[in-house]
């Protein structure tokens, strides 16, 4: 894995997402963020993405865990492109257990301060050209 700032950072982030602290999560992002909450759907800005990030957790009973595996930071200037997989580890409505393997793409920018922050959240990867 990549030793690069952005790894702490998005370790950071997934451990907001699996422990539903979405105000937390919040503060990883632009104020004019897209995530892609699937094919077609995007949500924009802190507002919608908090809220898609709830109905996303409701989806999975709360029992959505996100982690990383292997991670490229691309930098050009003050801008990131990160890839990597994301593993979402879940529960189905019978008690099973599932991990899910995406390779997803992100784009950071920084701002001023020196502050990461991401841009893009898009979990599908080059995947959304499959749909």
């Amino acid at each position: 894995m990549s030793d690069h700032p952005l790894k702490a950072l998005i370790e950071s982030a997934d451990r907001s997402i699996s422990a539903k602290d979405f105000d937390g999560l919040m503060r990883f992002y632009t104020d004019d963020a897209t995530l892609v909450v699937k094919a077609g759907m995007y949500a924009k800005g802190k507002d919608q993405i908090r809220k898609a990030f709830e109905a996303i957790s409701a989806h999975f009973q709360g029992k959505l865990k996100v982690r990383q595996g292997r991670m490229e930071v691309i930098e050009g200037g003050d801008t990131a492109l990160v890839i990597m997989e994301t593993w979402l580890d879940t529960v189905d409505e019978s008690g099973i257990a599932t991990s899910t393997v995406r390779r997803a793409t992100y784009v950071f920018r920084r701002d001023s301060s020196g502050t990461w922050l991401c841009a893009v959240d898009n979990s599908y990867g080059t995947a959304l050209l499959d749909s």
